[in-house]
């Protein structure tokens, strides 16, 4: 009983004092390559390992892509699962295992890319510089 009552003592003294620390990097006014944004931001939760893409296109670019697909949204945002390696941050795999693309980004870094992969051969290719990188310290 004497340790119940410890172990119930250390759960609500001890670990209400815990911090965690998350840290979100949001990345903002992007350009692009190809289309014209209104914003254009790419927000990365290093503790969640999500990766969020909020973006507002252009008329113009808007009409384009709404000309060949109706389903296309003006404004529109997503969510991918992120992970680390070697310094880089990767978005999962989008495709089937002989060609796939993921989004990579380098910490400290403005440039983002796409990565390509189709049997084993692998392409990168600048798609966007930010313009402004925001880092918080999430503490709850």
């Amino acid at each position: 009983m004497k340790k119940i009552r410890y172990l119930v003592f250390i759960f609500f003294v001890i670990l209400p004092f815990q911090t965690l620390k998350s840290e979100i990097i949001i990345m903002s006014a992007c350009d692009d390559k190809q289309d014209e944004f209104l914003k254009n931001e790419y927000i990365l939760n290093l503790n969640e390992l999500i990766m969020t893409r909020n973006y507002v296109y252009k008329e113009k670019t808007y009409q384009k892509y709404r000309l060949t697909d109706l389903s296309v949204k003006k404004s529109n945002s997503y969510v991918r699962n992120i992970y680390e390696e070697n310094g880089k941050i990767l978005t999962h795999k989008h495709g089937y295992p002989q060609f796939y693309t993921q989004i990579l980004f380098e910490i400290g870094k403005r440039e983002i890319y796409i990565k390509t992969v189709l049997n084993d051969e692998e392409g990168i290719s600048k798609i966007s510089t930010c313009k402004k990188i925001e880092k918080f310290e999430q503490e709850s």
